[in-house]
């Protein structure tokens, strides 16, 4: 069953009645050997439609980056969060990917009333709010942060392909790809990889240092 006819299958998702102020939290980058995991929290305002919003991975990069610039461009207010690879390695990825979805949405200039956050797990934070589970392809300021954050996240991976290249982050943005398994074993890790995630951490002699 493709994504999208799972979907379909889920039940409508609505914010609980009297919702004014509703913010859309997702992630883009938990999986990659590298790079930071990046969240986005959007909200957009009441009534205002996007045409084209649905799940980041649907589309593709024209259609991620034009509506990129329709979202800011319409948004009432949005903000981009991250953890590091340092914090990722020190923390674990799915803590520091809950610490990035914190701070996407205290950076936020309008407080919500409600947080809808894609996936099936909450931040310990103050606000109301649920995870919905798909969610970005079943409400649209989630799907909204989906496109801002792998918008982000994917430029700044084209940034670190010039920066050390060889590994095809142009390409795979930090996921276990051939390519990058073969060059990890080749080149030795980066600054920017995880140090925890396998096979970064397995089958590499990390005691020396790297060569960047």
């Amino acid at each position: 069953m493709t994504i999208s006819k799972i979907v379909k299958s889920l039940k409508p998702w609505k914010p609980p009645a009297g919702v004014k102020l509703l913010a859309g939290v997702d992630e883009v980058g938990r999986g990659p050997l590298a790079g930071d995991v990046v969240t986005a929290a959007v909200i957009l305002p009441v009534g205002h439609r996007i045409e084209g919003l649905t799940d980041s991975k649907a589309l593709s990069a024209r259609q991620r980056e034009n509506l990129y610039k329709d979202i800011i461009s319409h948004a009432s207010s949005w903000c981009i969060g991250r953890a590091s690879v340092e914090e990722i390695d020190r923390f674990n990825i799915l803590q520091a990917t809950l610490m990035a979805m914190r701070r996407a949405v205290m950076g936020l200039k309008i407080q919500p009333d409600y947080i809808a956050v894609d996936g099936n797990r909450l931040p310990q934070w103050e606000y109301r709010g649920e995870a919905v589970v798909k969610g970005d392809g079943r409400v649209e300021v989630i799907s909204a942060a989906s496109i801002l954050a792998k918008v982000v996240r994917d430029q700044e991976m084209l940034e670190m392909d010039g920066k050390y290249p060889g590994y095809g982050f142009d390409s795979n943005k930090g996921y276990g790809t051939a390519q990058h398994l073969e060059a990890l074993q080749r080149l030795g890790p980066t600054p920017i990889h995880r140090r925890s995630f396998a096979p970064v951490k397995d089958g590499l002699h990390l005691e020396q240092s790297p060569l960047f």
